[in-house]
C-alpha cells in the first residue's frame, strides 16, 4: 500500500480533470502540456466531480490516482494562533498520499484527492500584500490543505513561491510535510523567512497507516539538509496515535531523533505535539478502501467531538501528553514544544 510514495520521481496520474480556463495560466498550459498523453476530461468545477463523488469508497486509492486542475476562488485568510498568525488558501489541496487518518477527508470524503491550482501569481501577491502593510512581522502557513513538497515535485511551485517571496521587506512562510524530496529547495537564497515542518512518526506507524509517504529515515535526513541550508526547522510528532504498543513506539521515535539529528538541528529545533482525531467519514472509506489495514477507531479511548468526529478521551491524552513531556524533557529539554493538542 505504499506504492505511491515516488522519491524524487514525478507523480504519473491515471487521468487529469481540469477547468477549461486554466488554459489562460502559465502554470495551467505547463500542466497540460507536461502532462500531454494522459488522458483528459474538462470540468465545470474542481469543488463538484459528480463522477467521482459516485464512486465508492473502496475506489479511493484509485481515485487518488487521479489528478484535477482548476483556480482557487476562495482566498480567505484565517487568523491562527499556534505557530503562523494566518492559514492560508494557497496553491493545492488534498495529496496523493493516503493517510487514514487525514482531516481532508472530513471536508472532502473520498474527494480528498490532489487538486492543482494554477492563479498562484493572485494568492502569493495577497500574502506578499498583507504581509508588507502589517505592523508587525506576520508568519503565514501556506501548507495546511496540501503538502507543498509533494506538490512541488509537478508543479515546481514551491521553488516558485521562496524564490519570489524572498525579497518581501517582512514576512514569513511555514508549511508541514511528510516527504523527503526537498532538494530543490535546498540552495535558494530564503534569506530566513521559511520555517520546514516536518512531520514524524513511529516507522511502524507510517508504514501501517501513511500509506504513499516518505519513511522516518527519509524525512530525518531531509530534517538535517535543511537545517544544513539554514531553514528554520520545526518537528511536528503528529498525530500521535494511540496503539497497543505505543509507549514503546513513541520512546523509541524520540530516541531515533535524538541520535540521528545533527548537532545544529538539536540546538535550533522546536516541536509540536499532535493527538490523532478521527471520524466516522474516516471510519467509512478505510474499512472498504483498506479493509486489511489495522482498525484506529478505539470505542474504549475515544469520545464524539461533534459532527461525526471523534477523539481520545481526557484521560488517555493527559497520560500520553506527561508521557510525551517526560521523554522531550529527557532528549530535547533545551528544546520548545509550542504546543501540545
Amino acid at each position: 500500500m505504499n506504492n505511491l510514495y515516488l522519491g524524487d520521481k514525478m507523480f504519473k496520474p491515471n487521468a487529469i480533470y481540469y477547468e477549461k480556463n486554466i488554459e489562460d495560466y502559465f502554470l495551467g498550459k505547463k500542466l497540460l502540456e507536461q502532462y500531454k498523453d494522459v488522458p483528459k476530461f474538462i470540468i465545470e468545477n474542481h469543488n463538484n466531480i459528480e463522477k467521482m463523488r459516485k464512486k465508492q469508497n473502496s475506489e479511493f486509492p484509485q481515485m487518488k490516482r487521479n489528478l484535477i486542475i482548476g483556480t482557487r476562488k476562495t482566498h480567505k485568510f484565517v487568523e491562527n494562533h499556534k505557530t503562523s498568525d494566518f492559514l492560508v488558501p494557497y496553491t493545492s489541496s488534498g495529496c496523493t498520499a493516503m493517510c487514514m487518518y487525514c482531516y481532508l477527508v472530513c471536508n472532502y470524503n473520498k474527494c480528498a484527492y490532489l487538486r492543482l491550482f494554477v492563479n498562484r501569481e493572485e494568492m502569493l501577491d495577497k500574502i506578499i500584500r498583507t504581509a508588507e502593510k502589517a505592523e508587525k512581522n506576520l508568519t503565514f502557513e501556506i501548507g495546511s490543505n496540501s503538502d507543498l513538497v509533494l506538490e512541488n515535485t509537478i508543479t515546481g511551485n514551491l521553488v516558485w513561491t521562496i524564490e519570489n517571496f524572498a525579497n518581501t521587506k517582512q514576512g514569513m512562510l511555514t508549511f508541514p510535510t511528510k516527504f523527503d524530496m526537498i532538494d530543490d529547495i535546498l540552495p535558494l537564497n530564503h534569506k530566513g523567512k521559511v520555517v520546514v515542518r516536518m512531520s514524524v512518526n513511529p516507522e511502524e506507524i507510517i508504514t501501517k497507516v501513511e500509506f504513499g509517504t516518505s519513511h522516518l529515515k527519509q524525512r530525518v535526513e531531509a530534517i538535517n539538509k535543511l537545517q544544513d541550508a539554514d531553514y528554520k526547522i520545526g518537528i511536528l510528532i503528529a498525530p500521535v496515535i494511540f496503539v497497543e504498543n505505543w509507549k514503546q513506539l513513541y520512546s523509541e521515535l524520540i530516541e531515533y531523533l535524538y541520535e540521528h539529528l545533527t548537532d545544529k538541528v538539536k540546538e535550533k529545533v522546536f516541536f509540536e505535539i499532535i493527538f490523532m482525531t478521527y471520524s466516522y467519514v474516516h471510519n467509512a472509506i478505510n474499512q472498504e478502501a483498506f479493509p486489511n489495514a489495522i482498525n484506529l477507531f478505539d470505542k474504549n479511548l475515544m469520545t464524539g467531538r461533534g459532527k461525526g468526529k471523534y477523539m481520545y478521551k481526557d484521560y488517555i491524552r493527559e497520560e500520553g501528553e506527561k508521557f510525551l513531556r517526560e521523554k522531550m524533557q529527557k532528549f530535547f529539554k533545551n528544546n520548545d514544544i509550542m504546543y501540545v493538542v
